[in-house]
This record gives structure tokens, C-alpha cells and sequence, in this order.
């Protein structure tokens, strides 16, 4: 039975070893899927006990969040640093959302996605952190950024929380589902997400914007 001592949960101080059980998890929950992938399977692959697998992560749900929050923290840093890189409005968003879809479109982070989406009915609460740490992160900076354009006049934007969302949707337009649905297996061309992104940004300048950037 998998069922750790929740006391122990986040009690090692190795970071090399937590990271090893990291390593060890990724490959065995790329190969096999949360579902099948079991405590023992990682405690091999890792080359660690159960018990020591039990003194750095409270459960297998616990050991897959930080295996994709670690993921997702590393690439996405790189978007998130994109609104504070100065410039005209429409230069700093196609690269912000350039970024984004970039990402969001790998198979990495499509493999993911349908690993939350597979078990987010009977875990609500994983599906929530995963949301929160993804989609609703990105959403809350770009509204930042448009609330600073507001104020400086380049946008008329009533809801700029509700902007966000549909300029993110609009950039990933097609393609995500695509790449969700397996129809797409690997990332699409630079030249199809700079199309797809340029024509986003033309909606939301022909709904929002005041003015030429």
C-alpha cells in the first residue's frame, strides 16, 4: 500500500536527491501516464526506497505537482519576462504571447494537460493548483501589463482581467486544441504562432486599441 506518513511529507533537505526522485518520476509518468505509474515504479527508477521517496514527497499527487510546477516555473520564465522588456505595446504582446504559445503548444506541456484534464473530476483540488500556477499566472500578468497601458491611453479596456483572457485564447486560436487533440504532435512551426499571434493582436487592437503604438 502506497500511503506515507503525511508528517514526513517535505522533510528532506538533499536537494540533489530530491531532485533525483524528480528525474525518476518524469520518466517513469512520460512512459506510463499518472494512472499507471506507481510509488514502486519511481522508487526504481530513482534508485531510492519508498521510504525515502515518503521523506520528500507526501504522495505520488504531491510528487507530480512539483514535477510540473519545476517544468513549468522553467519555461515559463522566459514568457513572463517578455512584459517587462520595454517598448511599444504591440512589440512587447507578440513577443509575450509568442512565448506563451510557444509553450503551451509543446508536447511536453500538452502531455500535461491531459494528464490534469484525465484526473481532474476525481481530483478537483490538483486540477485548481494547476490552473491557478498555468493559465490563471499568465492571464494576471498580461492584465497588469494592459492596466498600465490603460492608464497611459494606449487602451480602452473596461475589463482588462477579461482582455487578458481573450487575447491569450485568441493567440492559441486552433492551434492548441490541435495539439491537445493529437492532430498536431510536436510544436507548430515559429512561422504558424507568429501568424496566429499577429492576427490576435489585429482583434484586439480593432476592439480596444486608441491609438497607433
Amino acid at each position: 500500500m502506497d500511503t506515507p506518513n503525511p508528517k514526513r511529507h517535505a522533510a528532506g533537505t538533499n536537494p540533489a536527491l530530491r531532485q533525483r526522485i524528480l528525474d525518476g518520476a518524469a520518466d517513469v509518468f512520460m512512459e506510463r501516464g499518472f494512472d499507471a505509474a506507481g510509488v514502486n515504479d519511481i522508487c526504481r527508477a530513482a534508485d531510492v526506497s519508498k521510504s525515502t521517496l515518503y521523506v520528500y514527497f507526501a504522495h505520488k499527487e504531491d510528487l507530480f505537482e512539483a514535477l510540473v510546477e519545476q517544468k513549468r516555473d522553467l519555461k515559463f520564465g522566459a514568457v513572463e519576462q517578455a512584459l517587462t522588456m520595454g517598448g511599444p505595446a504591440d512589440t512587447v504582446l507578440a513577443e509575450f504571447l509568442l512565448r506563451m504559445v510557444r509553450v503551451v503548444c509543446s508536447p511536453e506541456v500538452i502531455r500535461a494537460q491531459r494528464t490534469i484534464i484525465g484526473i481532474a473530476e476525481r481530483m478537483p483540488e490538483l486540477g485548481a493548483r494547476f490552473y491557478a500556477g498555468g493559465a490563471a499566472r499568465a492571464q494576471n500578468l498580461l492584465r497588469g501589463y494592459l492596466e498600465g497601458q490603460v492608464a497611459q491611453g494606449r487602451f480602452a479596456i473596461p475589463d482588462p482581467g477579461h482582455a487578458a483572457y481573450q487575447l491569450i485564447e485568441l493567440s492559441s486560436a486552433g492551434l492548441l486544441r490541435q495539439c491537445l487533440y493529437g492532430v498536431r504532435t510536436q510544436t507548430p512551426p515559429d512561422v504558424e504562432l507568429q501568424a496566429s499571434v499577429a492576427s490576435a493582436l489585429v482583434m484586439f487592437n480593432s476592439a480596444y486599441g486608441t491609438r497607433t503604438p
